[in-house]
């Protein structure tokens, strides 16, 4: 019963998010965008902090750590990366590089 409990939490959120995210305006996308990178960062050091306290011989978690790491590290990076190609584009040609 708890997972199907957990199964409809999901599915839920999921169309939530896509809901909530579809109607956001474009001029607060790189401000949200900025904020979701900030809290990415915080996961991405709790999650480097909790893989630093799992034992050394416990390689399924040391491998979805590393994996979460790893997601967490491409999903901060690829953020920063949309944030500045969205605000080169409301700099004024004379200011591009």
């Amino acid at each position: 019963m708890e997972t199907i409990n957990l199964t409809y939490f999901i599915v839920f959120s999921i169309f939530l998010g896509v809901e909530i995210i579809s109607n956001v305006p474009a001029i607060l996308h790189t401000p949200l965008m900025s904020g979701a990178n900030a809290i990415s960062g915080v996961i991405l050091v709790g999650a480097i902090f909790m893989m630093i306290q799992v034992d050394p011989t416990d390689y399924v978690n040391l491998i979805l750590g590393g994996i979460a790491v790893f997601l967490g590290t491409v999903n901060i990076s690829g953020g920063f990366f949309v944030t500045a190609k969205m605000l080169r584009m409301f700099n004024s040609k004379s200011n591009k590089k």
